[in-house]
């Protein structure tokens, strides 16, 4: 295959073949198309898409790069669910164990922080001695053990995923529609999940910023699941402020205990009530409400954590880390109060920003393979619709250093625009449920 012909029939913005595909991922498999002729392709799709089409059949061949599991002995129907990416989004790691306890299989292969948004595995990593690097059969005990199991692609499930994954991420072609739906659907389908909850963000904090294109992203990923196959929903949701009041990795698990144990953020439990109602819906065929009563009584009844605490000891964590997070999780050794300028209303947040704020402190990449801090990030205590006077704290910052924490606060400051009337707060959930195939 002649590479730099694949790279010019999409530069020009035609559709490139199921064959060019399929030598496409066998080269970035096997090494012989380099990455730099791997993300010229890559920035060709971010200008010029993919019809549906083209779209499916790269899905396909990602998804079929490695093993496809089949999780078959296990009952029901297997179900996940994803999100986009957004700053401060924790929601899968209280879902999981939530919709779990409702009796829903959930095998879910999950991502690391992407560009300005953070990362599922990279949160839960920061619990002591907890792996998400499981092969597939320690995945597969694991579901059977506690009903879900979290873990990133590896060799084994969509390898070719994590490997344009690394490449997206650094190179500017992240928000592409037919990339990320490859991405996601790819390594949710090889996981063996038979339907699939998608939370596509919209908003100052998404890589969609537009709610057109959060909504063509959501009705892309629902028409590509029916052409392979499978159940899917897509909602699009406000990712105009971060997610709860947590950003970070260590913070963030924080939180999503705060979740488990029946209290938390109300957006963050809003949206696990959403998601995990849907989940329950596509599995078993209940109501929204007989769903949202279930995972509330999940929470609320402490089940959920318990399932949780379970759960992280069967991937090798430490549950007693969690009794006390602020004591048993990482700890920066900097804490910072950025305080108010100004009395007057917190009246818009450039989330991207702040998202960009905790990486620099540590909490993400810049580049492939770089270590991250778990320690550091934000705890806001004013949030976007709150009022605060002067001096007031506004945000907790967490850094490794004092000069760290300076930026981070010069950046913050920038990030927020004040009012003296009260805003108006967009909606959580902006349409859906999308539905594909029931």
């Amino acid at each position: 295959m002649n590479f730099p012909e694949v790279i010019e029939r999409k530069r020009d913005g035609r559709e490139n073949t199921r064959e060019e595909l399929a030598g496409l991922i066998a080269g970035l498999i096997d090494g012989s198309v380099p990455p730099y002729q791997i993300s010229a392709w890559l920035m060709a799709v971010l200008f010029r898409g993919m019809v549906e089409r083209e779209t499916a059949t790269f899905t396909r061949l990602m998804m079929e790069s490695g093993e496809i599991l089949d999780l078959s002995r296990l009952p029901g129907v297997k179900t996940d669910k994803h999100s986009t990416g957004g700053v401060g989004d924790k929601v899968s790691i209280p879902l999981a164990p939530a919709v779990a306890s409702a009796g829903v299989v959930i095998p879910m292969v999950s991502g690391r922080g992407l560009g300005h948004t953070g990362g599922t595995l990279d949160k839960l990593e920061s619990i002591p001695g907890l792996r998400t690097d499981l092969d597939v059969e320690a995945f597969r005990r694991v579901l059977e053990r506690t009903g879900f199991a979290i873990i990133g692609s590896n060799a084994s499930l969509a390898p070719a995923d994590s490997r344009l994954y690394a490449l997206r991420d650094v190179t500017g072609t992240v928000p592409s529609v037919p990339l990320i739906t490859a991405s996601i659907l790819s390594k949710k389908f090889a996981a063996g999940v038979d339907a699939l909850v998608l939370d596509v963000k919209t908003g100052s904090g998404a890589f969609m910023r537009g709610s057109e294109e959060a909504g063509e992203l959501a009705r892309v990923l629902v028409e590509v699941s029916r052409q392979l196959g499978k159940r899917a929903t897509a909602f699009v949701t406000s990712m105009e402020r971060p997610l709860g009041r947590a950003v970070g990795n260590a913070l963030e698990i924080a939180e999503s205990v705060e979740v488990l144990r029946g209290g938390g953020p109300e957006d963050v439990r809003e949206l696990v009530l959403a998601l995990g109602a849907e989940m329950i819906r596509l599995a078993e065929g209940a109501s929204e409400e007989e769903g949202r009563r279930r995972v509330e009584r999940a929470l609320a009844e402490g089940t959920a954590y318990d399932l949780f605490l379970r759960w992280v000891e069967a991937q090798g964590g430490d549950p007693v880390t969690l009794e006390d997070p602020e004591r048993g999780l990482p700890r920066a050794p900097v804490v910072r109060s950025l305080e108010c300028p100004a009395a007057g209303w917190l009246a818009a947040m450039d989330t991207r920003e702040v998202g960009l704020a905790a990486n620099a402190l540590g909490a993400g990449r810049t580049r492939v393979g770089e270590a991250i801090d778990p320690a550091v990030g934000f705890r806001f205590r004013v949030r976007t619709g709150e009022r605060a006077e002067t001096g007031d704290p506004l945000v907790e910052i967490h850094a490794r250093t004092e000069k760290d924490a300076e930026i981070a606060e010069r950046r913050l400051l920038g990030a927020m625009a004040f009012s003296e009337r009260r805003p108006e707060i967009p909606p959580l959930v902006r349409s859906g449920p999308i539905q594909g195939m029931s």
